[in-house]
């Protein structure tokens, strides 16, 4: 039986990358995009499934869900994948509309995307959510100057965008508490060459995508919750 993927933001990036090579390992994936006609030309280029979601939006959201659950009847993989940089500002420059608008996409996104896909995930065998985080959201090295340099190839005092990552991971840790027969992750796919980071990245997309790619794959045994890059476990 062939495992159902549901990706959002698979049009570009990271996204499309994990699409791409799941899609080479079988899956059945759900190329999500809040944009329909780029969400067409990318759906078209992987050979994926269109998905017209736009996180932000609850209505967007439940109707995504309603055409996957029409069409498969069940999520094996979520991948809350889409995010944003938000603006690169000094923190005592940002206000609390700066902040509202990256958490409404990296946090809420997410909790709508989860809550909307739950039912899905539970009608699955052995279901996952993959959170594509980022080690700038973790509270161990953002804490301590050493760690920085020492841990990340980049680091930067994003107020919004690092916030929004640290409160990421706090959802997949109480997710994977609330529903132990869901694998919930955080991934960490390093310092990736997208728009994003306006292509600053000091890695391509391909080995980006592999961290994701492996917890999409994991299977049962694997660690619920867990912070993971491509080297390994990343502290929270």
């Amino acid at each position: 039986m062939t495992t159902v993927t549901v990706i959002t933001g698979a049009n570009k990036g990271l996204g499309f990358e994990t699409a791409r090579r799941l899609i080479e390992a079988g899956h059945t994936v759900y190329a999500g995009a809040r944009d329909a006609v780029r969400g067409a030309q990318a759906t078209k280029a992987l050979g994926a499934r269109s998905l017209l979601i736009d996180i932000t939006d609850d209505a967007s959201v439940a109707r995504a869900a309603d055409q996957v659950r029409a069409e498969a009847g069940r999520v094996d993989v979520l991948v809350n994948n889409a995010g944003v940089a938000g603006p690169a500002l000094p923190a005592g420059e940002l206000t609390a509309a700066d902040l509202q608008q990256v958490f409404d996409t990296n946090v809420f996104g997410a909790v709508r995307s989860i809550r909307a896909f739950l039912p899905l995930l539970q009608s699955a065998n052995r279901p996952t959510i993959v959170n594509v985080s980022s080690a700038l959201g973790s509270l161990t090295i953002n804490a301590d100057p050493a760690a920085h340099a020492e841990l990340l190839p980049a680091w930067a005092p994003l107020l919004a965008y690092n916030s929004s990552k640290a409160a990421l991971n706090m959802l997949t840790a109480v997710y994977a508490q609330s529903f132990p027969q869901i694998s919930v992750v955080s991934v960490d796919p390093g310092f990736t060459a997208t728009d994003l980071n306006g292509y600053q990245g000091t890695q391509s997309v391909e080995e980006g995508a592999a961290a994701i790619v492996a917890a999409a794959n994991a299977g049962p045994g694997a660690p619920s919750p867990a912070f993971v890059g491509a080297t390994g476990p990343v502290p929270w």
